[in-house]
């Protein structure tokens, strides 16, 4: 086990960093957790034997956000392992795109995954996961990964991908806020691009920043938060085949 793993993650909803944690659990006997979501808050550097990036798939891509936010770190050679978090349906160049992005900063990729959690919009769609049967196969993944380091394995990790990317997800629409809302402005400190603001007793969401990474909705008390009816009926129809179809994680090596 290595001493020291450093988790950068980005995790609107959750499934993302628990992915990640469960790797971590693998492979480290301690984890720092880097919260790349957190706004006006300078990315800590790494200084641990193994980085970890975790980011999740919004239509077959990475958020912007992410790879802004890692930009802020120099890799200097350390070893990084690249994990993309996708709700059931498909991460096409997502992963190709984060590998692209760590190598960028100077990072060496030493393994990859691409690991299946609950969707954050249509949530019966890989409903519970990752669960028992994903930890397993995490952990186990993670125990080569460890195995490849030990050897002192320097070899390059090949991953699916196209490059040019395809177009990132774009939607017209933002989550709203329902009457039952306190304003209690939790959805204006979770919002990861500062679109959502208070203003004369009213919730206002600016769509230009708006990612629709669910962080608002999810973290909502009241549950006041949600997508407007009509787009979530849309989304639910679009992802109802995928209920009953597990996908398997996949790993890169």
């Amino acid at each position: 086990m290595l001493n020291m793993t450093e988790l950068y993650y980005f995790s609107p909803t959750g499934g993302t960093k628990k992915a990640g944690e469960i790797f971590c659990e693998g492979i480290s006997k301690n984890v720092k957790t880097v919260d790349l979501g957190l706004r006006d808050k300078v990315v800590e550097k790494p200084n641990g034997e193994l980085v970890v990036v975790a980011a999740p798939v919004f239509g077959g891509r990475i958020p912007s956000i992410v790879a802004e936010r890692l930009n802020e770190l120099e890799g200097s050679g350390r070893k990084a392992v690249t994990l993309v978090v996708y709700g059931n349906r498909a991460y096409e160049d997502a992963m190709l795109e984060l590998n692209n992005v760590v190598k960028e900063r100077g990072f060496q990729v030493v393994a990859s995954a691409a690991l299946v959690a609950q969707h954050s919009i249509a949530s019966e769609v890989g409903k519970g996961r990752p669960d028992d049967q994903d930890r397993k196969s995490i952990l186990e993944f993670a125990g080569k990964v460890l195995e490849k380091m030990e050897r002192g394995s320097d070899g390059s990790v090949k991953v699916p991908g196209n490059y040019p990317y395809k177009n990132g997800m774009s939607m017209p629409v933002t989550p709203i806020s329902l009457p039952s809302c306190k304003q209690c402005g939790k959805c204006t400190s979770v919002c990861p691009t500062g679109a959502i603001r208070l203003e004369n007793n009213t919730v206002v969401t600016d769509a230009e920043k708006c990612i629709l990474c669910m962080a608002c909705v999810s973290a909502c008390p009241e549950q006041a938060r949600i997508l407007p009816p009509p787009l979530q009926e849309k989304m639910e129809q679009m992802l109802g085949a995928l209920k009953s179809v597990r996908r398997e994680n996949e790993y890169f090596l």
